[in-house]
C-alpha cells in the first residue's frame, strides 16, 4: 500500500518535503504494520501502527486517510503534523486514530534524528540513565514449573518477573503459555490465527483465592529482593481489585497492573484506598485524556501506555511529564506486538525522561528480527537504544515478503454462566 504525492507542496522548502509514504503490513510470526515515510532528498522514517487483532484497520485509516495529508508537507514539522492528524479529523482518539498518529509521530522523530546525525534520545534532551531497566516474563502451568520459568529469565539476565500462573478449573489464562517453550523465550502470543476470536472461560473467585499461595512460593523460593509483578489484565471489579492488593500486600510486589478496568478513572479510587500494593494502569489507553483522574488523584504509580497505541513519542512525553509532577513513573507496554519500531521509540523515551519506572520487554522472535533490523541491546538485565541516527531500526523489504498477511484476533471470556467477561 503506498502513495505519492499530488497537488502542490508549497508547504515546505525542498529537501525536508514528504515525497512518499507507504503503509508496510507484514507476519513474521505475528502481524505488523508500519508506515514508511520518505523525503525529497531520501532520507527514511519509520513508525509502527500495529494495533493487535484490528492491523487493517490501522493500515486502512492511514492508506485512506493519513497518508494524503503528508504528501508534500515539511517532515520537521513534528508538532504540527500532530496538531492536524489529531484535530482534523473531528472523530478524535481511540485505538485507531492513536495508533496510525503515533506511527507518523514516530517516523518524523526519526527522520528529523537521522537528519541531525544523532540517536534520537538526544533530541529528547539526551541520556539520564545509563540504561534501561527491563522486566522479563514468566508464567507456569502449576508452581514447579513456574518457578523454572522464573530461573530461566534470571538466567536471561533479567532483575525483575512478571509471573502469572494457571488457576485449577480454569483452562486457559492470560499469560500462560499451553505447553513449555522450546524457543528459549518466552513465546506465549494470545492472537491466534483463525477465522474468529477463541472462546475461553473465566472465574475470578478461584482466581482470587489461587494467585496468593502462588506469590507466597515464589517470594519463599526466591527471597525479598527479586522484584515481582503481576497482570490481573482488566478482570476484577474494583472490589475485587481491592481485596487482591490487599491480600498481595506481604509479598512486596513492585507492581499490580490492570486490576480493574480502567474506562471509568473513578473506580481506582476504591482500590486505592484499601491497598498499599503499588498499581499499574493504561496499556489500553491513547492519550492523555484517559489519565486526568489517575494523575491528578495519584491513584496510580506507573503509566502503563506504549508509544505505538498512545499517540506517538510526542503524545506520550507529554503524558509522562504530567505524571512526573505526581511521582508517577513510566513503565511502557513492551509485548510482542508492539513491533521493533514501537520498542526502539519506547527506549529512546525511557532513556531521555527523568521519572522512568521499568521497561516491559518481550524478545521477538527471529523471524520478526529478520524483518526489524535494529540496533538496541540488552547487556546484563538494562535495555539500550544505541547510538545509531534516529530510531535505530532498518526495514528489511525481502524478508517482509516472505511473511504476507495472515488473520488473527485476540480471545474473549465468558463466565461458567455464558457471560462475556473482560478479558
Amino acid at each position: 500500500m503506498t502513495a505519492t504525492p499530488t497537488g502542490p507542496s508549497a508547504r515546505t522548502s525542498a529537501g525536508t518535503a514528504i515525497r512518499s509514504a507507504e503503509v508496510l503490513v507484514t507476519s513474521p510470526g505475528r502481524n505488523f504494520v508500519t508506515l514508511r515515510v520518505v523525503t525529497e532528498d531520501g532520507v527514511v522514517g519509520l513508525g509502527d501502527a500495529t494495533l493487535n487483532g484490528r492491523e487493517l484497520a490501522v493500515a486502512s485509516y492511514l492508506t485512506d486517510h493519513v497518508v494524503p495529508l503528508l504528501l508534500g508537507r515539511d517532515a520537521h514539522r513534528i508538532e504540527d503534523t500532530w496538531q492536524l492528524l489529531y484535530r482534523s479529523a473531528y472523530w478524535r482518539r481511540g485505538p485507531v486514530t492513536m495508533s496510525a498518529i503515533a506511527a507518523v509521530d514516530m517516523a518524523l522523530w526519526d527522520i528529523k534524528a537521522r537528519l541531525a546525525g544523532m540517536p534520537l534520545h538526544q533530541l529528547l534532551g539526551g541520556a539520564s540513565r545509563t540504561g534501561i531497566m527491563a522486566y522479563g516474563h514468566a508464567s507456569g502451568r502449576d508452581v514447579p514449573e513456574l518457578l523454572d520459568s522464573i530461573r530461566a529469565q534470571l538466567a536471561e539476565g533479567f532483575r525483575a518477573i512478571r509471573v502469572q500462573t494457571a488457576v485449577p478449573g480454569i483452562d486457559k489464562v492470560y499469560g500462560v503459555s499451553a505447553r513449555p517453550s522450546t524457543s528459549g523465550r518466552y513465546d506465549y502470543e494470545p492472537a491466534q490465527r483463525a477465522p474468529l476470536p477463541a472462546e475461553e472461560d473465566w472465574d475470578s473467585a478461584a482466581y482470587l483465592r489461587h494467585v496468593p499461595g502462588v506469590l507466597e512460593a515464589v517470594r519463599n523460593e526466591f527471597g525479598p529482593a527479586l522484584p515481582l509483578l503481576h497482570d490481573a489484565h482488566h478482570r476484577l471489579t474494583p472490589i475485587q481489585a481491592a481485596r487482591l492488593g490487599k491480600a498481595l500486600e506481604p509479598y512486596d510486589l513492585f507492581w499490580l497492573e490492570d486490576c480493574t478496568p480502567a474506562e471509568n478513572q473513578e473506580t481506582l479510587r476504591l482500590v486505592r484506598a484499601h491497598t498499599t500494593t503499588p498499581l499499574a494502569i493504561g496499556e489500553v489507553f491513547n492519550t492523555v485524556w484517559d489519565y486526568q483522574t489517575l494523575l491528578r488523584e495519584q491513584l496510580i504509580d506507573y503509566v502503563r501506555s506504549s508509544v505505538t497505541h498512545a499517540g506517538g513519542i510526542t503524545a506520550l512525553r507529554r503524558i509522562l511529564d504530567a505524571a512526573a509532577q505526581y511521582q508517577i513513573k513510566s513503565g511502557l507496554h513492551g509485548p510482542t506486538d508492539v513491533s521493533p519500531v514501537g520498542m526502539a521509540a519506547a527506549l529512546h523515551l525511557d532513556l531521555a525522561i527523568h521519572n522512568f519506572g521499568i521497561q516491559e520487554y518481550m524478545q521477538h522472535s527471529g523471524a520478526t528480527e529478520s524483518v526489524f533490523r535494529t540496533s538496541f541491546r540488552w547487556e546484563g538485565g538494562y535495555l539500550h537504544p544505541g547510538e545509531h541516527p534516529g530510531l535505530g531500526v532498518e526495514y528489511d523489504d525481502d524478508a517482509a515478503s516472505r511473511f504476507p498477511y495472515q488473520a488473527a484476533y485476540l480471545p474473549f471470556t465468558r463466565l461458567k454462566d455464558g457471560t462475556v467477561h473482560d478479558w
